[in-house]
């Protein structure tokens, strides 16, 4: 009876097994290693270099060198930290109705308003009323500390004064006066006065309408003084 499948080759010969390939998988395993291995010595190598020696490093390897970046972290201004500063004190947190902070190139100003329904001074009179002595005590307690120099301005609206030969130039002066002697008793140095003027209604804080309660205030420039 004849055999279903063939046992010799057509010569005669018996028929080659087909080749198998059992050892590819384990040269493929072999590169991934030695790659893998690589690839951990330059890391080693990089990690424990400095920038000038990772630099030749990478150009060993035919790679851009990245620049690192030398540039200092810009620190926060000395008007800015001030203005950060009084923006925490008492004057800010406990009066924020009648006092409004602005930066200059010079230094933070104060502007203590003299309000309708909030009012520093009575109608008309240089002298500061409680609420007015309140907030200049805490401004004199928030600067004096710092050391700094001060400017102090006084300013009212547009409406005339109604006394005979006295002015709103009167009324402004005098009322800067009286916040300059109320700093000093709140504890700052005669010495950190740098200037008192009386400006009338030449700065009204609302230029479009200068009658307005809130352009009658008291201006306290702090100076920031630059250090070489």
């Amino acid at each position: 009876m004849a055999s279903d499948y063939a046992t010799t080759e057509p010569d005669g010969r018996m028929p080659r097994a087909p080749v198998r390939r059992l050892g590819a998988w384990k040269l493929a395993y072999a590169d991934f290693l030695t790659a893998l291995c690589a690839l951990f010595i330059v890391m080693w190598l990089v990690n424990g270099s400095s920038a000038e020696e990772r630099a030749n490093l990478a150009e060993q390897f035919g790679a851009t060198p990245v620049q690192s970046s030398t540039a200092p972290t810009p620190s926060t201004s000395p008007v800015a930290a001030l203005e950060a500063k009084l923006r925490a004190s008492d004057l800010m947190s406990a009066h924020s109705g009648n006092v409004s902070l602005s930066h200059e190139a010079s230094g933070v100003r104060i502007e203590l308003i003299d309000l309708d329904r909030a009012p520093l001074f009575a109608t008309g009179e240089e002298q500061l009323n409680e609420r007015g002595q309140r907030l200049i005590s805490m401004a004199a307690g928030a600067i004096a500390p710092m050391g700094l120099s001060v400017s102090i301005e006084g300013h009212t609206d547009s409406d005339p004064v109604a006394r005979q030969d006295y002015s709103n130039w009167e009324l402004s002066a005098g009322r800067a006066n009286a916040a300059r002697r109320a700093l000093v008793k709140g504890g700052m140095a005669p010495t950190q006065i740098a200037s008192v003027a009386g400006l009338a209604d030449t700065r009204p804080l609302r230029p479009d309408a200068p009658y307005l309660p809130q352009n009658r205030r008291l201006s306290i420039v702090v100076h920031v003084e630059e250090r070489p």
